[in-house]
């Protein structure tokens, strides 16, 4: 038997709070908040496309600093799920006893961080970096992520907030060093296959 941490003393009540309502709202809220749960991560993944799309006519530099943002959201991923395994904390639909709109994981897939929201936070800030602009939509879009993944009830609020702080550190981490130094990135990919993701031409 896998001995895992009861995250419920910490803000069980809050998840309790957010299930109920949840189960409250119209039949349409639930789905749409479940489907964004589910699939928004594709979000994230066609904006740091399309950011890499832009960022390609503008210079080397600017190609290589966008190529870094999904290579930030993996290593986000990464220390997150390391998280997920040093702390092993059960799942609310486990701890709590309640019906989640998401259907209960099976036993050791761990709450604790939430993988969803520091991917899309590691997304958020990492796209910042790049365009304001479309950074100002992933920042809004990850907002919701978090949101819904307490609704659907995959998740704790100290999950959610835990996975922010997780992906916003790493991707600045990332980044930072990213735009301090280019240009040995710039000739690293210039001398392989890869150069073509360097220039629109």
């Amino acid at each position: 038997m896998i001995l895992a941490f009861d995250g419920s003393s910490i803000d069980g009540s809050v998840s309790t709070d957010v299930v109920d309502l949840a189960h409250r709202s119209p039949g349409w809220l639930d789905d749409v908040v479940a489907a964004w749960s589910t699939y928004g991560l594709a979000v994230f993944a066609l904006l740091m496309a399309v950011t890499w799309w832009r960022a390609r006519r503008m210079s080397p530099a600017a190609a290589v600093t966008a190529l870094a943002v999904p290579v930030s959201v993996v290593a986000a991923y990464g220390v997150n799920d390391l998280l997920k395994l040093l702390v092993r904390e059960d799942r609310p639909c486990r701890s709590l006893r309640v019906i989640t709109l998401e259907a209960c994981p099976a036993p050791g897939d761990w709450s604790f961080p939430s993988n969803h929201t520091a991917i899309a936070a590691a997304a958020a800030m990492a796209l910042w970096f790049v365009s304001r602009r479309l950074g100002a939509v992933a920042v809004a879009a990850a907002c919701a992520m978090a949101i819904s993944r307490v609704w659907v009830g995959a998740h704790y609020p100290h999950d959610v907030a835990a996975g922010v702080v997780v992906g916003v550190l790493v991707a600045v981490c990332a980044m930072v060093a990213v735009r301090r130094h280019p240009d040995p990135l710039v000739r690293w990919i210039t001398g392989t296959r890869l150069r073509p993701l360097l220039s629109a031409s």
